[in-house]
């Protein structure tokens, strides 16, 4: 029984229904590359603990039906899609909104029998102009409002709410709408996923656009009196990719090593967190255990508490490359969502790069009590993570081959030699470069960076 299907489908937001494709061709790869089975290394903090699946398998329980409805948003990102595999998965309903149905994770969220979707966007573009072709710019947009029909059908006969708003439309006014929204349902929690406004902890530090929108939905929702929970996640494993996105660029040498690039402090600790794996676990014990034990409550979901110089260890460990820590400023190559260059540019400037003692850098959740929490209150929460090492080994380069590339089929990785590098079509095929698509004629774009996979599309930024 497919997903049920709600919303408008208005002529400039295509609806594709995934269904059997009689006429695929099946690829047979005949060389297994050696990430393809699931291990803990020796010397991994997880490998005697009970997070190590292959050498823990606890009982197996009945577990009664829970009869409750969760709503979620963007539910093809990566918080929201965790959660939705995990809460299905023991009987929860869901009520989620896509924006569109592209890509492999809205086909699995489709598909799936206990979520009924509503596909459109959170916001409404009223009047379509130049000013507001971008709708990822931080404010106050002209022309664009919040698609409050949606929001309101989406909380009819929900129970629970989680909420990861983005930067698509103006993302306070969504945010307040949504909880507003929430709180006419009769919503019984209702789990946000915030940020910090540095700025709040400390004025001079300067405040990042994107988090600083969410800062100001979780002082609404306070305010409004829902009974609420708030999730800060730390900086997600899956970011890191050898595609040219900036940031978490794993860049490929030519000697098989890689290199990551960064304005963090080599020695300055940061939250981890493998946000597909561990953010839906972690979120639906929230809902398990409620607002009568985290009623207004923070959560650092992070964890790994780790500097780059030991992540880059951990990733080396995993991955089985030397892979090294440069710092230095973002280099931003390819062409990327305006919301998401601000706050890149913010981003610069709270952790610089010239900055160079590491006991000076900002608590990446701004505040300190947050980070002390890393990662005790989070495995509080869900015992299972997939640490960075781990991620390393098994998911990266998995996530790699999908979108073309096949740097992890090559043979053991040899110091003395170049490994040829085969990085399918990935500057001209899977992304837009600055100056290459300025003038698209796309009546929608959102300027959003494509990996365009042989198996894969990314889902979006940041959620």
């Amino acid at each position: 029984m497919p997903a049920q299907l709600n919303g408008s489908m208005t002529a400039n937001i295509p609806i594709r229904i995934p269904g059997d494709q009689t006429n695929t061709t099946t690829t047979v790869l005949i060389k297994q590359h050696k990430h393809s089975r699931s291990s803990y290394s020796e010397s991994s903090p997880l490998a005697n603990s009970r997070n190590n699946s292959l050498t823990f398998r606890p009982p197996k329980r009945l577990m009664s039906n829970p009869d409750k409805t969760i709503a979620v948003i963007n539910a093809s990102g990566r918080q929201a899609a965790s959660l939705i595999r995990v809460a299905t998965a023991v009987g929860y309903h869901v009520r989620a909104q896509l924006r569109n149905l592209e890509g492999v994770v809205a086909t699995e969220v489709s598909s799936n029998p206990n979520v009924t979707i509503f596909v459109g966007e959170l916001y409404n573009r009223h009047s379509p102009s130049e000013a507001n072709r971008d709708v990822t710019k931080h404010g106050p947009l002209v022309g664009v409002g919040v698609n409050y029909e949606l929001i309101s059908n989406l909380f009819r006969g929900a129970q629970l709410a989680f909420i990861n708003t983005t930067f698509y439309g103006d993302e306070i006014q969504i945010g307040k709408a949504l909880a507003d929204a929430a709180k006419r349902a009769g919503v019984q929690h209702y789990v946000y996923s915030s940020m910090p406004d540095h700025a709040a902890y400390n004025s001079k530090w300067p405040s990042l656009p994107l988090w600083a929108a969410k800062h100001e939905v979780e002082q609404y929702v306070r305010h409004l009196g829902l009974p609420a929970t708030f999730v800060y996640t730390g900086i997600y494993n899956n970011n890191f990719t050898s595609l040219k996105y900036p940031l978490f660029c794993m860049d490929l040498q030519k000697d098989g090593s890689f290199v990551w690039e960064a304005p963090f402090h080599e020695d300055a600790k940061l939250p981890w967190l493998d946000a597909e794996h561990d953010v839906g676990p972690a979120v639906l014990q929230i809902f398990k255990d409620g607002p009568s034990k985290w009623k207004g409550e923070r959560i650092a979901l992070a964890y790994e508490y780790l500097s780059p110089r030991e992540v880059c260890r951990l990733f080396s460990r995993g991955v089985g490359r030397p892979v090294r820590y440069v710092r230095g400023p973002i280099e931003i190559n390819v062409r990327i969502p305006v919301g998401y260059r601000e706050q890149l540019v913010g981003l610069e400037k709270l952790f610089s790069p010239k900055e160079r003692d590491f006991r000076k850098q900002p608590a990446y959740f701004g505040d300190p009590k947050l980070e002390i929490s890393c990662p005790s209150e989070a495995l509080e929460l869900w015992e299972g993570p997939r640490g960075i090492e781990e991620y390393a080994r098994e998911v990266f380069p998995l996530e790699e081959e999908a979108n073309g590339l096949t740097w992890m089929l090559e043979d053991e990785y040899n110091n003395d030699e170049e490994v040829d590098i085969h990085a399918a079509a990935t500057s001209v095929e899977q992304l837009r470069i600055n100056n290459d698509d300025e003038d698209s004629d796309d009546d929608d774009n959102d300027d959003v960076l494509v990996m365009r996979g042989r198996k894969r599309d990314e889902e979006g930024w940041l959620a």
